[in-house]
């Protein structure tokens, strides 16, 4: 059996972040400000660590397929397809890949903020320890 990877993880971030909309952390907090729906899907030990964006929603990446899904029993409310929706992890692989998901699963007004929370502290923008 061949190990071989045909694709690697960096290169379909690469192909995600080319289909969806990648948004600088000036931006993310702009429209946080507005009320959008900000989706934070790193790990709570991810959390504790290097505290959140206040307001965010906490969705693991493993469960954010079935919390979007209005069919699945694990569907949660402020999962709506119309609604504006901006997703982050750490520094903006995992919240690419799990944006181009929810364009998959017919969200249509979904961004995430490129660059992870990394790139939010790094523009000097709140965090809060939880």
């Amino acid at each position: 059996m061949s190990s071989t990877v045909k694709k690697s993880a960096a290169a379909m971030v690469g192909e995600a972040k080319a289909r969806i909309e990648n948004l600088p952390p000036g931006r993310v907090a702009e429209e946080v400000a507005s009320g959008v729906l900000l989706v934070d899907i790193r790990e709570a030990d991810e959390r504790a660590k290097n505290g959140v964006i206040s307001g965010a929603v906490h969705a693991p990446r493993g469960m954010l397929e079935f919390y979007a899904d209005p069919t699945s029993p694990y569907h949660r409310p402020e999962f709506e397809p119309a609604r504006r929706i901006i997703l982050h992890c750490a520094s903006g692989g995992r919240s690419a890949l799990a944006t181009d998901t929810l364009v998959s699963l017919g969200y249509e007004r979904v961004a995430h903020l490129d660059g992870g929370l990394k790139a939010w502290k790094e523009e000097g923008l709140p965090v809060q320890e939880i």
